[in-house]
């Protein structure tokens, strides 16, 4: 039986490190994950860094959720909030 394309690189990649592996995945993933959008098409989460930093009031992020939850919980529960 004739070995497939898949398997005739897969032994290929077999004969790499492991680091390189790594970096193999790593790229077949964020190429996938990219979904046919461009590198420059996808936005840079990392330059939002630091963008708010009084944004919490140095409030915990966690607890903030939470009182938000309780909040929108009561809201509903009382009628308030529901749009027009």
């Amino acid at each position: 039986m004739k070995a497939s394309r898949t398997d005739e690189l897969y032994d290929e990649v077999r004969r790499l490190s492991a680091n390189e592996r790594l970096r193999l995945v790593e790229k077949i993933i964020r190429e996938l994950a990219a979904d046919g959008e461009s590198p420059e098409e996808r936005p840079d989460w990392s330059a939002l860094a630091g963008a708010a930093p009084d944004l919490l009031q140095g409030e915990d992020a966690q607890e903030w959720v939470n009182r938000s939850r309780r909040t929108a919980d009561q809201d509903r529960r009382t009628g308030r909030g529901e749009a027009p």
